[in-house]
């Protein structure tokens, strides 16, 4: 068979190839239904696809070259659920017993009512001494942080201290710690005076 078929592809005109070849590139994907060919005998370069001798070839890479379909649409949202309160009744469940207005709400809830402020959790004591800290920021920049648990910040204290900002930002820091600004270490437990 002879080398005559030529198309353009991503690095321009390539050929001469055979016929098979250009099957393979057919099939491969690399030559595509909008893809310039052109044969001997042809006036004129052409879409791969009006090619009468390729369109089986295209039939047959069909499968091959197709592009996967399109994910689906949501055409509707799902429902949202809503969230209601339960129903608690105005006087308990047929006692009768309670004068009218003497009802606490949440009393007969059939939802327990938990106390959510935050005196309702216990906060751990710190081995930790705010003024020790307070007082360590003052004379090393960043070491009381360090020491109470706020590595990070002191780090970053230490390290601009080299440059001045860093030692006015310190004793401001532990001035605040020593007013009782800073009640808790890093690890989350009530400092100790």
């Amino acid at each position: 068979m002879t080398a005559e078929w030529y198309y353009i592809g991503h690095y321009g005109q390539l050929g001469p190839l055979t016929r098979e070849q250009i099957d393979e590139q057919i099939e491969g994907g690399v030559i595509q239904r909008d893809s310039f060919v052109w044969r001997t005998g042809m006036p004129e370069w052409v879409a791969a696809a009006q090619v009468p001798e390729l369109v089986d070839s295209f039939r047959r890479a069909d499968p091959y070259s197709a592009p996967p379909p399109a994910p689906p649409t949501r055409t509707a949202t799902p429902p949202q659920p809503t969230f209601s309160p339960p129903r608690v009744p105005a006087e308990p469940y047929g006692s009768g017993s309670y004068p009218s207005g003497s009802y606490q709400p949440g009393a007969y809830s059939p939802v327990p009512q938990y106390n959510q402020t935050p005196a309702a959790f216990p906060i751990v004591p710190s081995d930790k001494s705010r003024t020790l800290g307070g007082v360590l920021q003052l004379l090393i920049p960043g070491v009381g942080r360090m020491y109470l648990g706020y590595a990070a910040i002191g780090v970053l204290q230490l390290v601009f201290s080299l440059c001045g900002v860093g030692l006015i930002w310190s004793w401001i820091d532990g001035i605040v710690i020593l007013a009782g600004g800073v009640r808790i270490d890093g690890y989350g437990r009530r400092l100790n005076d």
